[in-house]
C-alpha cells in the first residue's frame, strides 16, 4: 500500500539509482547514475535546503516570519523556497545573470524575490551575488543567511544522508564515486562517508574548464584565472568552506560543449532529462574510466533535471550561437522528417503510364516529380523538367511511354543519418529518396521548411 504524505518535506531523499546503458558506449565498466531530479524540488540541493532551515530553527538563527537570503545558481533557492513556503518564511536569492529564465520563473513562482547581478565580477566585488546577499543579511531585520558554500550543515547532510543512502542502494559495491563541486557539500560529503566505509573507493570531480577547483586541486594555486562558463551550478572562483579538496582522489577538466552534447545525448539515448551539470559529472567519469585497467562500477551523482535548461541545452538556436552545435541541423536526423512525409501524397506510376499521364498526375498533386515502378520494384523517378525538355524537343510525344524518361540515378538515404547530409545532397541536385517500411518517400527542400517552421 502506497503511503500517504504529511508534506511534500517528507519526499525529499530516496533518489533511485539507475543503470547507464547507451551513453557510455563499448566500455568494460559500469556506469550507475544517482537521479536527483527525483527530489520534489527537482535537485539534489532539497537535501541541504531542508536541514539548512532544521537547524537554523534548532540553533534559534532562524525564527518565525523571517527571512532567508541565499547566493545561488537556482537549485538550492528552489529548496529553500519551497520548504519556507511550508514553514512561512520569506526569501530573497541572489543569482549570477548566466542564470537560465526558468529558474528565475520557478523561484518567483514559490513567492520568493529574485535579483539578478553581474556573472563576470570576484566574489569580494560588491556588485557579486555573493557580497549582495551578505549586504542583504545586514541591513534586512531578523534575516538569515544559509550560506550554502560555508555552512557545514552542507557536508553534514550529505554525510549523514546522501552518502549512506547510495551505499546501501548499490550494496556497497562502488569502485569510484564522481560529482561536479559547486559548494562541493555533496561531493566532499558523500566522500567522507564512502572512504569511511571502504578508503579504495575513488572520490572524482568533475570540473568545467575556466573553474579553479582543478588547478587549487593539483597545484595548490591558482594557475588559469577563472573564466566564464555556461555550465550552472559546478566549478568556482574561489575554495568554498565546504570544498574539502583532501577527500578527492583526482579531478576531470569537462568543456561546456561536452557537457551540453552530453546533455541532449542522455535525453535522447537514456530517457534521462538531465542538466548540463548531470552531464558534465559523465563526461568527467567517462574520461577518468579511461585510466583505469581493472573493470569498475562507477556511481556518478545526476544534480538535477533538465527542464531548467529547456531555454539552453534544449534550444537548437542556443546551442548553435554558443558554439555547441557546428550547424542547427547537425542534432537532426533524417528519422525527423518521417511525420512530414507521410502527410504528403505518396505518387507512382507504373512504367507503362505515358507522359501525358505522368504530367496529370503531377499536376492534380502539385508536385514535381513521380516514383516510377515495374510491378512493386523501383526504377527511378520523373522530374517535370525533363518532362517539359522532350516534349518541347520533339523528341517524345504525349502518348509515348513515361520509361523513357526515368532516371535511374536515385540516392537512398539512412534514417539514421545526418540532415545536414540531405541538405548538402539538394544542394548538388541529387534526387533523395527514403525507404521508410515498405514504402518510398521523395525527399526535397520544402520537406525540411516544413519540419523547421
Amino acid at each position: 500500500m502506497a503511503k500517504i504524505f504529511n508534506s511534500i518535506i517528507e519526499t525529499i531523499g530516496n533518489t533511485p539509482i539507475v543503470k547507464l546503458n547507451k551513453v557510455i558506449g563499448n566500455t568494460k565498466h559500469q556506469f550507475y547514475a544517482k537521479i536527483e531530479y527525483f527530489n520534489p524540488g527537482g535537485s539534489v540541493k532539497d537535501r541541504v535546503a531542508l536541514n539548512f532551515i532544521l537547524e537554523a530553527e534548532r540553533r534559534g538563527e532562524l525564527k518565525p516570519g523571517g527571512t532567508i537570503v541565499e547566493a545561488t545558481s537556482g537549485n538550492t533557492g528552489v529548496g529553500l523556497a519551497m520548504i519556507a513556503s511550508l514553514r512561512g518564511y520569506k526569501c530573497i536569492f541572489v543569482m549570477p545573470e548566466k542564470i537560465s529564465e526558468e529558474k528565475r520563473a520557478l523561484l518567483r513562482g514559490f513567492g520568493a524575490k529574485v535579483i539578478i547581478t553581474p556573472g563576470n565580477v570576484d566574489p569580494e566585488d560588491p556588485r557579486s551575488y555573493i557580497s549582495i546577499a551578505k549586504t542583504l543579511v545586514r541591513i534586512i531585520p531578523n534575516s538569515f543567511c544559509s550560506n550554502q558554500y560555508h555552512n557545514p550543515d552542507n557536508v553534514s547532510q550529505h554525510y549523514n544522508g546522501t552518502g549512506p543512502e547510495l551505499y546501501e542502494q548499490m550494496d556497497g559495491n562502488v569502485d569510484v564515486f564522481v560529482a561536479g563541486a559547486g559548494t562541493g557539500g555533496t561531493i566532499s560529503g558523500v566522500g567522507k562517508f564512502l572512504k569511511e566505509k571502504n578508503s579504495n573507493i575513488k572520490i572524482i570531480c568533475a570540473d568545467p574548464i575556466g573553474s579553479i577547483l582543478y588547478d587549487l586541486y593539483y597545484h595548490k594555486k591558482i594557475m588559469d584565472p577563472p573564466q566564464p562558463y555556461k555550465v550552472e551550478g559546478v566549478g568556482e572562483d574561489m575554495l568554498p568552506d565546504n570544498t574539502h579538496l583532501d577527500i578527492m582522489d583526482g579531478f576531470e577538466k569537462v568543456s561546456d560543449r561536452e557537457a551540453f552534447q552530453m546533455a541532449r545525448r542522455l535525453t535522447l539515448e537514456e530517457g534521462l532529462c538531465v542538466g548540463p551539470s548531470s552531464a558534465l559529472a559523465l563526461v568527467g567519469a567517462m574520461k577518468f574510466a579511461e585510466k583505469l585497467d581493472k573493470p569498475s562500477k562507477i556511481l556518478v551523482l545526476f544534480p538535477d533535471n533538465g527542464r531548467g535548461y529547456l531555454s539552453k541545452a534544449f534550444n537548437d538556436q542556443w546551442m548553435f550561437e554558443n558554439g555547441f552545435i557546428d550547424k542547427v541541423m547537425d542534432q537532426k536526423i533524417v528519422s525527423s522528417l518521417i511525420p512530414t512525409l507521410e502527410r504528403k501524397v505518396r505518387v507512382s506510376l507504373q512504367v507503362h503510364s505515358s507522359v501525358r499521364e505522368s504530367y496529370e498526375a503531377m499536376k492534380i498533386n502539385n508536385c514535381n516529380e513521380i516514383l516510377i515502378y515495374e510491378k512493386e520494384n523501383l526504377l527511378g523517378l520523373v522530374k517535370l523538367d525533363h518532362l517539359l525538355d522532350s516534349l518541347v524537343s520533339g523528341k517524345l510525344t504525349p502518348m509515348d511511354s513515361v520509361i523513357h524518361l526515368v532516371k535511374s540515378s536515385i540516392n537512398f538515404i539512412d534514417k539514421d543519418a545526418p540532415l545536414e547530409k540531405v541538405l548538402e545532397m539538394l544542394s548538388d541536385n541529387k534526387d533523395i529518396v527514403l525507404k521508410n517500411g515498405d514504402h518510398n518517400y521523395i525527399i526535397d527542400k520544402r520537406d525540411i521548411i516544413e519540419l523547421l517552421l
